[in-house]
């Protein structure tokens, strides 16, 4: 073999390594759908943490409508209203959703601070989180918990606890 053979079989094997047309081509086609599936994931995965935190904020409310209440039906019935108004005002459509109240706090003697503790579990939809058509539920549970005012006045178990103004008539006493 003389040099000069060696050195037109390596330009050819140059020259047919140049000609690799096509190749960006390929290696976008290849990388294109996966870097548009990364992305959606993210979004998925965005739109998932965001109503998890509207949930909190549910709960918040909840449990802050409850701590203020002053009879334990009354703390009941005010988390469940507060907890659905919120979820409502957020956007936020639970296929189910369950709230339950820790109201032992309620029950604590004057002087003492106690506690209201909220779970709200909602079941979502996938559709609703991701893209529509997209099948499943995904269930997102928050617990909040709020507390009691020690020297906030409480039920004695009647049924009007503030009574009436007349019922307490002192001097120059105006309604």
């Amino acid at each position: 073999m003389t040099p000069g053979i060696l050195t037109t079989r390596a330009g050819r094997w140059l020259a047919l390594a140049r000609q690799d047309r096509g190749s960006e081509t390929i290696a976008a086609a290849i990388v294109t759908p996966l870097l548009i599936m990364l992305l959606c994931l993210a979004i998925a995965g965005g739109r998932i943490v965001t109503s998890g935190a509207k949930i909190d904020a549910a709960a918040e409310d909840a449990a802050r409508a409850a701590s203020i209440s002053r009879t334990t039906a009354g703390a009941q019935a005010e988390a469940s209203a507060a907890a659905a108004r919120s979820l409502r005002d957020q956007g936020i459509h639970c296929t189910s959703v369950s709230t339950s109240v820790d109201i032992s706090g309620l029950t604590v003697p004057l002087g003492q601070a106690g506690t209201v503790t909220v779970t709200i579990t909602c079941n979502v939809t996938m559709a609703d989180l991701l893209l529509p058509g997209v099948p499943g539920t995904k269930t997102l549970t928050s617990r909040f918990t709020s507390v009691v005012d020690a020297y906030r006045s409480r039920a004695l178990g009647f049924a009007n606890s503030e009574g009436s103004w007349t019922a307490n008539r002192s001097t120059g006493a105006v309604q």
